[in-house]
Formats: C-alpha cells, structure tokens, sequence
C-alpha cells in the first residue's frame, strides 16, 4: 500500500467517519496542532532521553494525545475522549517534579539545557492546541475532559521544563523587569 492516496490533492481530507473536509477546517486545526505537540514531545524524549522517567511518561503522554486527535476526528463521536484517569496521571507527576523543585519568585522565561528549551516549545504548542479546540467548540460539542487535560499537559511542560534545567546543573532564566 502506498502512503500517498491523492484524495486530499485539492484540500479537502477525511474524517473517522468518511465525511470529507477542509484541511483548514477548525476539526483539523486542533487535530493537526495535537500531531504537531507529540511530534515535539517526540524531540523532547530524544534529547532528554538520559532521563528514563521523562522517556517513559512522555510515552505516555504521546499515546494519550493519539486518543484525543482520533477523537476530534471523529465527528459523530466514535471515538472514546481522553479519560478522568489521565488526567489524575498529568497532576500526579507536576506534584511529584514540583515537590522536588525550589519555589518560584519571578517569571521564568523559555530556555536553559535543550531538552528543557524544547519543553517550553512543547508547553507553547500545547497551548495553541487548547485554543484550536476551544474554536472548534464554537462549531460542535467537545468532551470537557479533552481540555482539563490539554490545560493540564501546558503545566507539566513547564515544571518538566524547571525540572529538567535543575537536573542537568543548568539556572533557569528569569524575567527581569526593567527599571525606570
């Protein structure tokens, strides 16, 4: 089987069910900006792959973000949405790298080792993807859960960011506000 079919050639795709749609519909837009996220967790794994527990949850949360896209391609719903349980899974791991980071007292801005670098661009697509899905909310139902969890994963990207910079000995770059 070849991978290319050419029935997209002229813009339009399909979804779970068969229906045919724009590329740049809204559907697509949330589901293309989750692919493009677990393509840089992807980046992320590879270049933190020193660190075993951040390999093995970040496949974890690349299988769950495979749920959530082939549910939003899914426009009567036939797939299952992302459960309560991963959810719980996402707060229990930002408690456990949070309890082992210093508190915060200022803004941290993007940057330290690479893999923590490449963190914050995972917590930035994370977040574009979370504003994809609240506009295809303006055009059909979408289960609440999907958003708790896309919300959710933008802030295990920045305190993974923080732990990551602390394990490789690298200082986080704060935000200096200027004076005057």
């Amino acid at each position: 089987m070849s991978i290319y079919t050419k029935t997209g050639d002229k813009g339009e795709t399909s979804l779970v069910d068969g229906q045919r749609v724009s590329k740049c519909c809204a559907r697509l837009e949330s589901y293309g900006t989750i692919d493009e996220l677990s393509a840089h967790i992807g980046l992320l794994a590879a270049l933190g792959s020193e660190y075993v527990a951040l390999t093995a949850f970040t496949s974890r949360v690349q299988n769950d973000l495979f749920v959530c896209g082939a549910y939003l391609a899914s426009s009567q719903g036939e797939c299952p949405c992302i459960g309560e349980d991963a959810v719980k899974a996402l707060e229990s791991e930002i408690d456990r790298l949070e309890s082992e980071l210093p508190r915060l007292h200022s803004f941290v801005l993007p940057g330290g080792c690479v893999a923590a670098a490449q963190a914050h661009v995972c917590r930035t697509v994370c977040r574009r993807a979370e504003r994809e899905v609240l506009r295809l909310l303006r055009e059909c139902t979408v289960d609440d859960t999907l958003l708790r969890y896309l919300n959710r994963l933008s802030d295990y990207f920045f305190v993974l960011a923080r732990a990551l910079n602390q394990a490789s000995g690298t200082e986080e770059i704060t935000w200096t506000a200027k004076k005057g």
